[in-house]
């Protein structure tokens, strides 16, 4: 069976580059970076090569980039760090309603022990306002953290806005560049942030590496104790093979980016014109501030999971929302903050595009889908009211 991947928001491909860059570093070069011996520098040479990468990527200085296991490790350690370092100058935060649940996640918790969490709205597009991020500081605020694009409809948010506004309130700025990291320009001093986290699956790199981007004088606590590794934020013996692959990762990126954006941005904007040309289908997120790769629409008188199911026994692989949490009931956090209602939401798919993809597979997968789409709206007696009542 012919198979077609269109769910690179979710994970990507490790590539064939990484995989030998990384290879080395599980047989022959495999001593632990805090050894003094040969060994020990071998592999500490090559964090440190992969932290420059990074760093170039990101326009700021080596030391300022702590590894970590990925997204989530990145996200709960600048929120519960930052929270815990400046817990004598206040204890409020504000986020917004459509982050990652790693960022909710460790906010609920931390209400939990007495915080208070102010959850920002967004308007249809899923965009936060920079006005109400102004309006919710307070003398207690030590931490705002709000997504550079979001990981369901795409949006990118105006960073250097909220930023600039976080700045001169005195107050840390944290992002989730998780999704946007390597498929869009990201440059700290560009969008005004004190802490940006980032995973290496999601740009071609492999599982289990990520990384945090801690502006130099920013009071943050680790929460894994142990070694100093890692400018004694992250205990642990370092991933070696994993870093290494993460700077293999983000050097490719730096140099196929740009015209990668183009491509595939391309492929989007030809399937999104497509997909509005059936009957009762809308695009989710903004029109034109999105990620190049993604594509969330809602579908009339269908069942998301029932669309991904099907597509999956053509061999097509797309997602109805966010992979982390595809096994939970109800409908996504994310769609119902941008207003759509329960129908709508779980009617709702997400496709998101890759570097490896084709316009010859983009064309196969339309054909397919209307077919699916047809078929389930065949067996939905709402729908086929709607047909008979419209004659």
């Amino acid at each position: 069976m012919k198979r077609i991947y269109l769910d690179n928001a979710a994970t990507t491909p490790t590539r064939p580059e990484v995989i030998e860059a990384m290879q080395p570093y599980f047989k022959q070069s495999f001593g632990n970076p805090s050894s003094v011996h040969f060994f020990g520098k071998e592999t500490l040479n090559a964090i440190n090569e992969a932290r420059y990468r990074v760093a170039q990527m990101l326009g700021t200085k080596d030391e300022e980039i702590i590894f970590v296991s990925g997204g989530t490790e990145s996200d709960n350690l600048a929120i519960f760090g930052t929270a815990y370092a400046n817990r004598d100058k206040g204890h409020h935060i504000i986020t917004s309603q459509i982050e990652h649940k790693a960022v909710l996640e460790p906010c609920r918790f931390l209400e939990r022990e007495g915080w208070r969490i102010t959850y920002l709205p967004v308007d249809s597009a899923g965009m936060v306002d920079p006005d109400d991020v102004k309006d919710a500081i307070t003398e207690e605020t030590v931490l705002i953290s709000i997504m550079n694009a979001n990981n369901e409809i795409g949006t990118i948010q105006p960073l250097n806005e909220i930023g600039t506004i976080a700045r001169e309130r005195g107050v840390y700025f944290h992002t989730d560049a998780v999704q946007a990291f390597s498929h869009i320009p990201v440059k700290v001093d560009e969008i005004n942030v004190d802490l940006l986290s980032f995973s290496g699956h999601k740009f071609y790199g492999p599982k289990g590496i990520g990384g945090l981007y801690v502006r130099k004088g920013t009071a943050i606590s680790p929460y894994l104790f142990g070694g100093y590794q890692e400018f004694n934020l992250r205990a642990g013996t370092e991933n070696v093979p994993g870093i290494v692959g993460i700077g293999k990762a983000v050097q490719l990126s730096m140099l196929e980016m740009d015209a990668q954006i183009v491509y595939i941005a391309s492929l989007r904007d030809k399937l999104v014109r497509s997909l509005l040309e059936i009957e009762g289908v809308r695009l989710n997120g903004h029109s034109s501030q999105r990620l190049p790769n993604n594509i969330n629409v809602s579908v009339d008188f269908v069942d998301s999971e029932a669309m991904v199911i099907n597509l999956d026994f053509k061999g097509i692989a797309i997602s109805a929302g966010s992979s982390c949490t595809a096994a939970m009931k109800g409908p996504s956090h994310v769609l119902t903050a941008i207003g759509l209602s329960y129908e709508e939401a779980r009617s709702s798919i997400r496709i998101t595009i890759g570097k490896d993809n084709t316009e010859e597979e983009l064309t196969y997968f339309l054909d397919v889908f209307k077919d699916v789409v047809n078929n389930l709206r065949d067996m939905s007696p709402v729908f086929q009211e709607r047909r008979l009542g419209s004659k």
